[in-house]
């Protein structure tokens, strides 16, 4: 048995990925080791064709900003959505500076984003929300227009085919952009092999248990031959996407009781078609129907992966039992335990909507999701565009106030003495990886977080403050950063 490593990292992952990046900058002497159970890194949740690729800032996202009983509208959480990915891009303009992410366009492209909606009452809702959104230092440029001339200017596939009596309205931002996190995971893995770190793959962590000494134990198989291993680390991130519940409730800590995972699958329409993509250049994002939950949010998106464009419709949502697109159909079945076993049931029992929505989906028929491309698209054709299966969302289940529900978003669980944490949860979290890591720091090393902050303030300027606090801060943030990161203003 070979000293316990300072950071063992559980998952190939762009949370693993972005933790160690961070950590190996803050304690460059510190020793780290990455689990993956797969062949290559980035094959699950953060694999270009297993999302969607938004930078999530809620620039076109409108479940981030409701409508509220007195008809006025919550900006506060498409705010702090915001604010968390301009930490991750001042995170990734450092590294750009420091030359260790070279060409930036590898993993980041300037797309526009826009929201699209028709019917009265959605284009009063989008007018209210271009109003209350245009003057926040955040969301500058956010331009609006109800005139299909302009609309088709900005998205020409939106417009040809529809009826001219059809109410519609759009809003646009041009500083959008559209995010390939395999490739930069795999960039800042590169990165961490090259100065020390060490990557082992297709070894699958099959128990975590606490030592007397404070470190953890590390049990392993490797995929290959099924030799089982045993590894120490100081401390633990477990940021395995749906694996990480039942690696938490493993590991035995308390803090992971009463959690549960609720499993979401989902498809896209994808086209590769050159004349089709040339037309539609902006991830357009729609309203989802009165009573939805928000994965069902429908968008057309531009994505670009290794430097080709394609376009992406859905999401399609669907019910499966695996909590990895790899994983096991027992996956559900293994998170049951005594503890959990009421959120389970209360949650399914709460979100009945929810399981009729996914019962719906699931039976949904390829002329369905055709004619729900078609509101996007009138035009668009069958036989252009073809069926993908995204990756697997686990969402968190708890009890709050005694009460069962299913969170829609991302949580860092960890131990009391920090010594191991794990996330939980979906979207937005890729985009906004660089907070939640920072929230894991805090958390976990609450010792070291005050020596760590100029080191902090270096790859994030705007660490310990808000950037939509001011406006001229905010403008030269987010100036500087699309210049680095060679993506539009």
């Amino acid at each position: 048995m070979s000293a316990p490593v300072d950071v063992a990292l559980i998952g190939g992952g762009i949370m693993s990925a972005t933790l160690g990046s961070l950590l190996h900058q803050l304690e460059p002497e510190w020793k780290i080791t990455i689990f993956e159970k797969l062949g290559d890194v980035a094959l699950e949740s953060s694999n270009p064709w297993n999302n969607a690729g938004t930078g999530h800032s809620a620039l076109c996202e409108l479940n981030y900003t409701p409508e509220l009983p007195d008809g006025t509208i919550d900006i506060s959480s498409a705010v702090k959505v915001n604010e968390q990915f301009q930490v991750s891009r001042q995170f990734w303009s450092f590294l750009v500076g420091e030359g260790m992410l070279p060409e930036p366009q590898r993993f980041i492209n300037s797309v526009p984003h826009m929201s699209f909606v028709w019917g009265d009452e959605n284009v009063a809702y989008l007018k209210k929300r271009y109003e209350a959104l245009k003057d926040h230092p955040l969301f500058a440029g956010l331009e609006y227009s109800e005139d299909a001339a302009v609309i088709r200017s900005w998205a020409p596939l939106l417009i040809p085919g529809r009826r001219r009596d059809q109410p519609i309205a759009a809003t646009r931002i041009a500083a959008g952009t559209d995010l390939d996190f395999g490739a930069l995971t795999r960039i800042l893995f590169d990165g961490l092999v090259k100065d020390g770190a060490k990557l082992n793959l297709e070894h699958r962590v099959t128990d975590l248990k606490r030592r007397k000494d404070g470190t953890w134990r590390i049990k392993l198989r490797h995929e290959v031959g099924g030799t089982p291993l045993e590894a120490d680390a100081r401390f633990v991130f477990v940021g395995a996407g749906g694996a990480a519940l039942n690696l938490l409730q493993r590991s035995g800590i308390r803090e992971i009781r009463g959690y549960g995972g609720f499993p979401i699958s989902g498809q896209f329409l994808r086209t590769d078609d050159p004349a089709l993509v040339k037309k539609h250049q902006a991830k357009v994002y729609g309203k989802a129907a009165k009573g939805s939950p928000p994965m069902s949010v429908p968008h057309l998106d531009t994505r670009v992966v290794d430097g080709k464009a394609s376009l992406l419709f859905g999401p399609y949502a669907g019910f499966s039992t695996k909590y990895l697109k790899t994983g096991s159909y027992l996956d559900l079945f293994a998170a049951l335990r005594w503890h959990n076993l009421f959120t389970f049931i209360g949650a399914g029992l709460t979100n009945l909507s929810l399981v009729w929505y996914l019962v719906t989906e699931v039976l949904s028929t390829a002329g369905k999701r055709h004619r729900a491309l078609q509101q996007f698209a009138p035009r668009a054709r069958r036989g252009d565009w073809h069926l993908i299966t995204a990756g697997q969302r686990v969402q968190i289940m708890k009890r709050v106030k005694g009460k069962a529900v299913i969170q829609f978003g991302t949580e860092v669980v960890s131990s009391a003495d920090g010594s191991i944490a794990g996330l939980l949860g979906a979207s937005p979290g890729a985009s906004t990886a660089v907070p939640i890591m920072l929230d894991v720091l805090e958390k976990c090393f609450p010792d070291r977080i005050a020596a760590w902050q100029p080191e902090l303030q270096r790859m994030v300027p705007s660490y310990g403050s808000q950037l939509a606090s001011s406006e001229k801060k905010a403008a030269a943030t987010l100036t500087r950063t699309a210049k680095a990161l060679a993506i539009s203003a």
